[in-house]
């Protein structure tokens, strides 16, 4: 298969506008929920692998970022899209960190392997299994391959067996994320047809359900089978569900309209002027939430005690253990 330059770029206007350096890659009008974490745990935004330098590898200390728009838990996932990181391929890439870049600064084992033990790992993840794969059959036979229970266990398997190799690599406190409720998606409403008669289409929502009532279980799983290992569930389905059937009551005015004029794909129109009122929408483009939505899960994450979205602990105690 020839492999084409990814489509998944979103580094152009009206994307960035709202961030320091403009455009990035980041596919929302600033920054991103990780983006926020990195920020209140003290620590700078962490850096595209792909972006930094052999040198600068070697000597960057407080995390990297090594997510590829359009990717998704299976290797197949995104291929369409031309040149996208599958995770298997992002968690190479920190297998050569580990084994390459960071003997340079931490040259002492055990110094290299309790760095690596203090460090959070947050992982998103499987959106794109479902949004370019099992919910596209004119890209993918997934959807005639798999039932949506066998589909579901393929992607839960798959899964727990590449958060084993990255215990396996160090990583042991890990903050994982469920998937968001695709089913309010623009996009996927837009597209619907029949069109639905509640807000969101819930037979994508209970599909992909199928997945996150799964996840829990294979977190508890793994926590329980890698010694030392602290998994906080990041539930983003049950707090993006409730802003999109009434977006009000969590502060955004306008919250179901798009910021941006979208395309086929839901991405942002290319050199557009995006909506004034970002804060008051849930949406930058038909698929990714504003700056504001993802300002407001990290702080619940983050310090909100006994919330409601990340447990068994917030990201704040993780960090502490």
């Amino acid at each position: 298969m020839e492999i084409t330059a990814s489509q998944a770029k979103s580094n152009y206007t009206p994307y960035g506008v709202d961030f320091i350096t403009g455009p990035t890659g980041r596919t929302t009008n600033g920054a991103t929920g990780g983006d926020f974490i990195a920020n209140f745990l003290g620590l700078p935004y962490p850096p595209a692998y792909l972006s930094l330098s052999e040198t600068s590898r070697k000597i960057t200390t407080k995390g990297i970022n090594y997510a590829s728009g359009g990717s998704g838990i299976l290797s197949e996932t995104g291929t369409i899209l031309g040149d996208v990181l599958a995770l298997d391929e992002q968690i190479n890439y920190f297998n050569s960190t580990v084994t390459n870049d960071l003997p340079t600064i931490y040259s002492i084992p055990p110094i290299l392997s309790a760095t690596l033990a203090k460090s959070i790992f947050i992982v998103s993840t499987g959106s794109n299994d479902y949004l370019n794969s099992y919910l596209k059959p004119q890209f993918s036979n997934s959807s005639q391959t798999y039932t949506p229970q066998q589909f579901a266990n393929l992607l839960l398997d798959t899964f727990e067996q590449q958060l084993t190799t990255l215990y396996k690599l160090g990583a042991s406190k890990l903050v994982v994320y469920s998937l968001g409720a695709l089913g309010c998606l623009p996009i996927v409403i837009a597209s619907a047809n029949p069109k639905p008669t509640t807000l969101c289409v819930e037979d994508v929502n209970n599909l992909i359900n199928i997945y996150n009532n799964g996840l829990p279980p294979r977190l508890q799983r793994l926590a329980s089978r890698l010694q030392g290992t602290t998994v906080v569930h990041a539930d983003i389905f049950a707090l993006g569900y409730a802003q999109y059937q009434d977006p009000v009551k969590f502060g955004f005015a306008n919250g179901r309209t798009p910021c941006c004029n979208f395309d086929a794909s839901g991405k942002c129109i290319p050199g557009q002027n995006p909506c004034s009122d970002r804060d008051n929408r849930l949406y930058f483009d038909a698929i990714h939430p504003t700056e504001a939505v993802n300002y407001k899960f990290a702080v619940d994450c983050v310090y909100q005690r006994n919330s409601k979205y990340c447990t068994p602990n917030n990201i704040q105690q993780l960090a502490l253990k």
